[in-house]
């Protein structure tokens, strides 16, 4: 089962016609909130400071995963890439479109999304994984911040946390009937 956001406005097309967006959906996972037109650019910005910091050259503008198809960024691909997305946690999984538009956190990994490029990564950014429409010739791409294991650990606390609150948390009475 997928999970839907719907489009709250309408965008332009080229012709300056408003056009309907189709509704975004994710999967697996339950999409938890979508973030603001500034959280979206915030999230944006943070992530080019971490992973696109020697993009200059790069048309970033097109396509935020060209830092590392141009190698700027060192990040695996294809196969790898998905191998090591399946071995990463975090407490809860940013997404955000390529095109700057969308953004939502979602608590489950998510591995596939009807964006056609699309970001994943947890808030601290220790690591992203950029899905493309090149999939299978260019990407997908995962990348480790330079800092990964400070802020793995500090990931990996914060589920433990969470697992063992939800252990400690009480559970609704069954009734027998």
């Amino acid at each position: 089962m997928c999970n839907v956001i719907r489009h709250e406005s309408n965008s332009e097309n080229k012709l300056g016609s408003k056009v309907k967006l189709p509704p975004v959906t994710v999967h697996p996972g339950r999409i938890l909130r979508r973030l603001s037109e500034h959280e979206v650019a915030e999230s944006v910005e943070r992530w080019l400071d971490c992973f696109g910091v020697n993009r200059a050259g790069v048309n970033t503008d097109a396509f935020m995963w060209h830092v590392f198809s141009f190698e700027r960024f060192p990040s695996v691909q294809g196969v790898a890439a998905q191998e090591q997305y399946q071995l990463h946690e975090a407490p809860e999984y940013i997404v955000v479109s390529n095109d700057r538009d969308e953004g939502f956190t979602t608590d489950v990994r998510p591995t596939d999304c009807s964006l056609a490029d699309w970001l994943v990564f947890p808030q601290n950014l220790a690591w992203t994984m950029a899905f493309t429409h090149e999939d299978g010739w260019l990407g997908p791409f995962f990348a480790l911040n330079p800092r990964f294991k400070s802020l793995n650990a500090q990931n990996l606390a914060k589920i433990r946390k969470a697992r063992e609150a939800d252990q400690i948390r009480p559970r609704p009475a069954r009734s027998h009937e």
